[in-house]
């Protein structure tokens, strides 16, 4: 008797382990600013055709639909969902959320850019606006230290108040990036994606123009995850893994019957 069906639900345990895992990383970033939830996608691994469908079954007749054999399941990728968050007030200036498509640009070391939708920013010393970690929004913007306050539009037109002024003094323009393939970025950790061959180039533009979103001062984007439908998926992943590992167990026990019988 062949052990091939505790082989298949192997296949199993380490496909709906690998989806718990994608599970818990959603629950655990539930709080975390501009997260985009991801989802497991799974395919079936080879088929064993032991008889093809329209073979000759006699001389007369043909198989209707032959025998073919599945050798279990595995992981075929993760997708991130980029559906919008909901957006929170800060009261902070220089907290910014996307309301639609589109990514901040940020210089990451080393001269690589990366792309966010966590806007909570902050001016360095210098005057700069970063994130929190002190890496440079793209384009660069530096607000004059004597600022007594800062505006955003939903356009990106930054306007600094100075002291004396009766109107502000545009100090430059966020842009939004956008992509191809959006779901082709690569996630780096820390908020970060970065472009891949599959997302395309970025093509840089002014918010609320082309598809682009909006920003919105003093707000920041929440995680997209439902907690609720996440804890079904957890439930019903739980359930999968539970079946998987009763088919070992039948299997052994179907193997034993075997072996002490014949």
């Amino acid at each position: 008797m062949s052990s091939a069906a505790m082989h298949i639900a192997r296949t199993g345990l380490d496909a709906q382990d690998t989806r718990m895992r994608v599970i818990s990383n959603n629950l655990a970033n539930v709080s975390t600013t501009g997260f985009k939830k991801d989802r497991a996608a799974f395919e079936t691994l080879a088929y064993q055709t032991i008889t093809a469908p329209g073979a000759a079954s006699t001389a007369d007749t043909k198989y209707a639909t032959g025998l073919n054999l599945g050798t279990g399941v595995r992981v075929q990728g993760t997708a991130r969902i980029d559906t919008q968050g909901a957006l929170q007030q800060t009261g902070n200036s220089l907290d910014l959320a996307l309301d639609g498509d589109g990514y901040f640009q940020v210089k990451l070391p080393g001269g690589q850019e990366g792309y966010t939708r966590a806007g909570n920013f902050s001016r360095s010393p210098e005057g700069l606006l970063v994130t929190s970690e002190g890496y440079e929004v793209q384009p660069g913007i530096t607000s004059p230290p004597n600022a007594t306050s800062i505006t955003i539009g939903t356009d990106g037109t930054v306007t600094a108040q100075l002291p004396g002024q009766t109107t502000g003094t545009n100090i430059g323009q966020i842009q939004v990036a956008s992509f191809p393939n959006p779901t082709g970025l690569q996630s780096t950790g820390d908020n970060y994606l970065r472009e891949t061959a599959s997302s395309g180039a970025p093509n840089m533009g002014i918010p609320g123009q082309d598809g682009r979103g909006n920003v919105r001062q003093g707000n920041l984007e929440s995680s997209n995850v439902n907690v609720v439908e996440d804890l079904v998926d957890m439930i019903e992943t739980q359930r999968a893994y539970e079946v998987n590992s009763k088919m070992i167990s039948a299997t052994d026990e179907m193997l034993k019957t075997v072996n002490q019988n014949l």
